[in-house]
């Protein structure tokens, strides 16, 4: 069975390819173009701020939860910040239920490192009195993978944040359901993940892409404009050149991204 789905793979890459050499996509996407997407924002209710998101065919859930925690030691006025991800098994034929493997977790450094390079949480204003500032987590959940996750994730958490809700504390505790209002933010932040196939590349690839592609790039850009945080993954390069065009192009196409996070 794992040699025929390899098979499959490099005929679905190869098919890719054809049509590349004729500026064609799969879906008939112009190389530059996002799928459709949509954002539903409050989707869990005892959350303190939630979001779903859909890219295509491809949809991560993403949910935040405070809570009263220890600081870190060389931090100890500073609140807690983190992402987890999980890629649950019904989201993809290849993924087990089990531990999170390396695949989940660079996925939530993908959107760990663009959150916190664009500086949207100050998590200085979590601290509560010594000893104890607030922890805030952000849970990411694959649901269906059709490619492009990290875009669709970033997506995800970043609408989550822009949901949340501000806990209230009394006595250096959390008062559960009642709130001082919004989590104040001071930017927003997505991301565009191009992948390179033979030479080219192309802005938000489908499951058949990702297979054929031998190099990834992805830039978190901020609400601002500004380029946030770039990582890069598989052997293929970008030239200098090509990382200010995708620049370019990352900033344009993600502008309707960040107008509907922050609707």
């Amino acid at each position: 069975m794992a040699r025929e789905s390899e098979i499959l793979d490099e005929i679905k890459a190869e098919y890719v390819k054809d049509l590349l050499k004729q500026n064609k996509r799969v879906d008939d996407r112009g190389l530059m173009d996002y799928r459709a997407f949509s954002i539903e924002k409050g989707v869990f209710p005892n959350a303190e701020g939630s979001a779903m998101a859909h890219l295509g065919d491809t949809k991560v859930a993403a949910g935040i939860k405070f809570d009263i925690v220890k600081p870190y030691a060389d931090r100890p006025t500073e609140g807690v910040f983190t992402v987890q991800a999980e890629y649950l098994p019904l989201a993809h034929p290849t993924f087990e239920s089990g531990p999170p493997r390396e695949n989940a977790i660079e996925l939530a450094r993908l959107v760990d490192r663009g959150i916190r390079s664009a500086e949207c949480v100050d998590t200085a204003s979590f601290f509560v009195e010594e000893e104890k500032v607030l922890g805030m987590f952000l849970d990411v959940y694959v649901l269906d993978h059709n490619g492009n996750l990290a875009d669709c994730a970033a997506l995800a958490g970043m609408s989550a944040l822009a949901n949340a809700k501000f806990p209230k504390i009394e006595d250096g505790a959390i008062v559960r359901q009642e709130f001082k209002g919004p989590l104040p933010l001071a930017r927003h932040v997505v991301s565009a993940t191009f992948e390179k196939i033979n030479g080219v590349p192309i802005l938000d690839a489908v499951s058949e892409e990702d297979t054929a592609s031998d190099g990834r790039i992805t830039l978190a850009i901020s609400s601002d404009g500004f380029l946030c945080a770039a990582q890069k993954a598989k052997s293929a390069g970008f030239t200098s050149d090509e990382l200010l065009s995708l620049f370019d192009v990352a900033k344009e196409k993600t502008k309707p991204l960040l107008d509907a996070v922050q609707k």
